[in-house]
């Protein structure tokens, strides 16, 4: 029997979440988690005015990375779902299309995956409204992930992903050794190659946010370049 969860990290998408919410509750039966990291609840405010059912809401009350807000996600999600088999990550800003969740879940479980991104970067895939030197720093960052880690995946850093359980209780186990933001994504891949679990790609359409502002900054890109560096060290010991 699916039994399928989906965990949304948010800062400050109080402009976004709610349409993201109804959207995916049109496609799909499940439980969502949202990891909040803003300072306040306007989210919580929001899902509380709208009555919206099979729905956990936690505030981690300050920015503690995208990375760390769906591990703890999974953490939850496993809590309350013991016998969940397919568990989800996607964004908050709506550039991960819940139109493509139930093609994407039937193809990872056809295919007894536990690992399935929705990659950008695959011959069928676009990329949506993003300004060219989002496209040129994100293409040299994958370029620069595959050449240090030397898995067979071409987008590292896209977060719209399935996983299975036992995929989740690893990296659960595993992840966050080397800063809690965007290089989890990365180190995720990484750790789960090396421990022989079935990774695969499928193409996707990512569409650049709308409303709201992106939570990429120089510190964040910095950040992201030593983790991969760190990466690379962790796979050569």
């Amino acid at each position: 029997m699916k039994s399928i969860g989906i965990v949304i990290p948010a800062y400050n998408e109080k402009d976004n979440i709610l349409k993201l919410v109804k959207s995916i509750r049109k496609k799909l039966s499940c439980i969502i988690i949202i990891v909040d990291d803003s300072s306040n609840i306007d989210i919580q405010k929001i899902l509380l005015k709208n009555k919206l059912k099979n729905i956990k809401y936690f505030n981690r009350g300050k920015k503690s990375g995208r990375g760390s807000a769906v591990l703890f996600g999974f953490k939850k999600l496993i809590y309350f779902k013991k016998n969940i088999n397919c568990l989800i990550e996607m964004d908050a800003d709506l550039s991960h299309s819940p139109t493509e969740l139930k093609r994407n879940i039937n193809y990872f479980y056809n295919n007894s995956l536990d690992l399935l991104i929705a990659s950008r970067y695959l011959k069928n895939s676009s990329i949506i409204n993003w300004p060219l030197s989002r496209r040129i720093l994100s293409k040299l960052s994958n370029t620069l992930a595959r050449n240090l880690l030397g898995v067979p995946v071409n987008d590292y850093t896209n977060g719209f992903r399935f996983y299975s359980n036992a995929a989740a209780k690893k990296i659960i186990s595993k992840c966050n050794k080397t800063g809690g933001g965007f290089i989890i994504l990365s180190e995720i891949i990484l750790v789960l190659w090396k421990n022989n679990f079935k990774i695969s790609e499928i193409k996707t359409i990512f569409r650049n946010r709308i409303r709201g502002e992106s939570s990429v900054n120089l510190k964040l890109i910095i950040d992201s370049l030593i983790g991969l560096f760190k990466l690379y060290l962790i796979k050569k010991s």
